[in-house]
């Protein structure tokens, strides 16, 4: 583990901890010595890190502080790596669009060591091309959830029947292979899945859903 990365993760420790940690948990956290404990401490407190405390007593870092955007580790910007790729190749378009933005803005902000790892492709998702294509924009389904607003489609189930669902979008759950809606059915008056592939027709409507997000996330998740 590299040094910055043992900065990055005692930092980050020290965020999550209520109590005051002490040099020796750090230490065996980070499989370093206590000595190389208190010399990091000393370097973060030098960086403007405001970690409070001293040795034998414990640390914490004062309320309110926020880590610098993109103090990514490795394993951090690997994942955040494939996760874009993989998004680029299954999404929608604007979806896609904004995946390969994120790997742009990466490579522009990130320390040049680490730059490499973009560059390189040392991870990378595989599009083994069998995603479903879709008729209709899924875009306009993810702003629909956001906006809260409930939507029309027109839909073919697997039998080949067709029918026209009111529907109130709690979320698209993406496979490797296909987009699934899930929602509230008017129709059903229940949860329902529905795969984008099969969805004919889409319209976005001006009906408020009558509950908030949680309320509906919870009931679908209490019927799983």
């Amino acid at each position: 583990m590299a040094t910055t990365e043992r900065l990055f993760r005692i930092v980050q420790i020290l965020r999550r901890a209520r109590t005051p940690v002490r040099a020796a948990q750090l230490a065996q956290e980070l499989e370093v010595s206590v000595r190389t404990v208190y010399r990091y401490v000393a370097e973060l407190q030098a960086q403007q890190v405001p970690i409070q405390g001293e040795a034998g007593v414990g640390y914490i870092l004062a309320a309110g502080y926020e880590l610098p955007p993109l103090m990514l580790t490795e394993d951090e910007l690997e994942a955040a790596l494939l996760g874009a790729q993989w998004v680029a190749q299954r999404g929608d378009p604007a979806l896609a669009n904004g995946a390969r933005d994120l790997m742009t803005k990466l490579q522009a902000v990130l320390p040049s060591h680490m730059q490499a790892n973009l560059r390189l492709h040392r991870v990378e998702a595989v599009d083994q091309g069998n995603t479903a294509l879709d008729r209709v924009d899924a875009a306009l389904i993810r702003r629909a959830i956001r906006g809260h607003r409930k939507i029309q489609i027109r839909y073919r189930d697997e039998q080949g029947v067709c029918s026209e669902r009111t529907l109130w979008p709690v979320m698209i759950a993406y496979f490797d292979a296909v987009r699934l809606v899930v929602a509230w059915c008017e129709l059903r008056n229940d949860f329902r899945h529905f795969r984008t592939d099969r969805i004919l027709a889409l319209q976005c409507l001006d009906e408020i859903i009558p509950c908030s997000d949680e309320d509906l996330l919870q009931r679908w998740r209490a019927r799983r």
